[in-house]
């Protein structure tokens, strides 16, 4: 990912509210975030326990969403993020919504997935053996390419009824 100033990060957000503006807070070690490592940056929120933000590259243009997470937990013993496909205990996987970009957003319209509780996908994928024993092992790139796919896919959801320039 190319690397992005804290003002190119706050002006990607294409589901946010001026509130949600108003509150983001950027990870607290953004001044030393390694792009080149990163597909995307997400973090939660360190002052409201259900937020966290996804910002990539879509088109060459950073695309910000906000997230938020559900509440409560499942009976399930082991779930599966929708976007670096690590199976993870039920625990370590949140259903995140985002609200939609443009008028659809306005009117309630949302998408939804479930993602890493931790938003540390991009670290997932890195890791070379599989996290669990029915997992299967897929070689270290593609998935991470698989993930970036993913997660631009997620994003382009959010913005695809917005008219927003991709």
């Amino acid at each position: 990912m190319r690397p992005l100033t804290e003002e190119e990060v706050r002006s990607s957000f294409v589901n946010a509210t001026p509130d949600d503006l108003r509150l983001i807070t950027l990870p607290a070690d953004f001044m030393i975030t390694d792009w080149d490592h990163l597909d995307f940056l997400a973090w939660r929120d360190p002052r409201s326990r259900g937020r966290g933000y996804l910002v990539a590259e879509i088109d060459g243009q950073a695309a910000g969403i906000v997230l938020r997470g559900a509440e409560g937990s499942s009976h399930a013993h082991a779930a599966l993020c929708n976007l670096c496909h690590t199976m993870q205990p039920a625990d370590q996987v949140v259903m995140y919504t985002a609200r939609k970009a443009g008028e659809a957003g306005t009117h309630g319209d949302s998408v939804g997935t479930y993602i890493c509780a931790d938003l540390s996908c991009h670290e997932n994928v890195r890791l070379a053996a599989p996290l669990a024993p029915n997992e299967v092992r897929a070689s270290v790139d593609r998935k991470i390419d698989g993930t970036r796919r993913r997660t631009e896919a997620f994003v382009g959801r959010v913005l695809e009824t917005a008219g927003v320039a991709r």
